[in-house]
């Protein structure tokens, strides 16, 4: 049996904000970080974007302005990111505004896809340069009974640890282990909200935007808004899902690598609208990966794409769509399977993203091209909503769950904050 003051579950930016936090007060702390994958995962690994403005990636039901702004000057101080230069900013705010819609102001630094994995690097040796342990392929599978607090004990897929904390920081890939965790120790939770949208991707010289402002922020009428722009040396991805039956579905996203790559011309973001589920209150989880599996269905086991010109005509894009004619782009994801949005995505929620693209377009003329690509699905999780004991996101005695999977964050900043504040419990514990 091995033994440990804390055990981290995930090596994203959560669990190290609380490991950098304990090591840094008592560097005698024997922390263990169980990472299930064979390298770091997490926010950080992919195009690393990082905002540092509330309310951003702060969820407001857990979080208070000044207190996020404390965590977050923390955050800052440890992680010293050079924050991006806006211009120009006042035209588009003032045709926004005349339409109904905010251009939010936020601070922001992006390191792109290969400067994320140039920072884990960092992290991972300074992490173990301050005595802190790693175990990489190695997964808790639950508790080894009994559970009285102060004794906890786990089971991995190689061996039964005991610790004095547990911290749960799993991610939004760790959804349905936190569930797990959760029914097994009895604490109450819902999940009840999720974003469904689409990715748009676009000539940069169609989105100028971006040239001053990295990833603006657009927040419309009736929970529509912008996410996760990215431009330069910009592509869409997909991501790989399994439901609770093991069915396997695609969402869609967007990355960019860093300024040392050779420009594409390109650009994407995601257009998102929140839907909460509440009466009768049902599973976002769920919702989402029905719809996941639906566009599985007339994708043929892909996501789905379709040209801005042929879905103003109301007819399908086919493979002849994508030509080089007045269509004067190829998509970057090429997994992806030509066809009809309108088939697969809700009415209701696919007419309030249309009408916020107009939107978009009046402001940023050229957004709505013929050659722009709409991608779907792109889902993201809001994640459960464990019930807190107290300020510092324990969820029974000594066991805290933190991060995007646990609804304490939207984001690798607010994730980091998330783990300090979590960490601030452990020391005020004395455990």
């Amino acid at each position: 049996m091995n033994n440990y003051d804390c055990v981290i579950v995930g090596s994203g930016p959560a669990g190290f904000g609380t490991a950098f936090e304990l090591l840094k007060a008592d560097p005698s702390a024997a922390v263990l970080i169980l990472e299930k994958a064979e390298v770091s995962t997490g926010g950080l690994r992919n195009d690393c974007k990082m905002n540092f403005s509330w309310p951003i990636g702060f969820p407001t039901g857990v979080w208070q302005q000044d207190q996020a702004e404390s965590y977050l000057e923390r955050v800052i101080h440890f992680l010293k990111p050079d924050i991006l230069a806006k211009h120009n900013l006042g035209i588009y705010s003032r045709r926004a505004a005349r339409l109904g819609v905010q251009l939010m102001d936020i601070r922001q630094a992006h390191l792109g896809t290969d400067g994320g994995l140039e920072l884990i690097r960092h992290l991972t040796k300074s992490y173990t340069d301050m005595g802190g342990e790693w175990a990489t392929g190695e997964e808790m599978t639950g508790f080894c009974d009994p559970i009285d607090g102060t004794d906890i004990r786990i089971q991995t897929t190689h061996r039964e640890i005991k610790c004095k904390n547990l911290v749960l920081a799993t991610g939004r890939g760790g959804f349905r282990f936190l569930q797990s965790v959760m029914d097994d120790i009895g604490i109450p939770y819902i999940d009840h909200i999720v974003d469904i949208g689409v990715r748009i991707e676009l000539k940069e010289e169609r989105y100028p935007i971006v040239q001053d402002y990295y990833d603006p922020k657009f927040v419309f009428p009736r929970g529509v808004r912008t996410f996760c722009t990215n431009s330069r040396s910009a592509y869409v991805v997909r991501e790989r899902y399994t439901n609770a039956d093991g069915q396997p579905y695609f969402s869609v996203n967007g990355h960019a690598w860093s300024e040392k790559r050779a420009q594409n011309g390109l650009a994407n973001f995601a257009m998102l609208k929140t839907v909460r589920l509440t009466e009768p209150l049902a599973s976002g989880q769920d919702f989402a990966e029905m719809l996941g599996l639906q566009a599985m269905l007339l994708g043929g086991g892909k996501p789905l794409m379709q040209r801005i010109g042929d879905f103003r005509l109301g007819k399908r894009s086919k493979t002849e769509s994508f030509n080089g004619d007045l269509y004067d782009f190829e998509p970057t994801l090429k997994g992806c399977t030509p066809g009809d949005v309108s088939l697969a995505m809700p009415a209701k929620i696919l007419r309030e993203i249309w009408k916020a693209l107009k939107s978009l377009d009046t402001i940023i003329p050229g957004v709505l091209h013929p050659s722009t690509i709409i991608y779907y699905p792109e889902i993201k999780l809001y994640a459960n909503k464990p019930t807190f004991r107290d300020d510092f996101f324990q969820v029974s005695d000594n066991i805290y769950m933190i991060g995007d999977g646990a609804g304490t964050s939207r984001g690798i900043t607010a994730a980091w904050a998330s783990g300090i504040r979590a960490a601030d419990g452990i020391r005020a514990s004395g455990n």
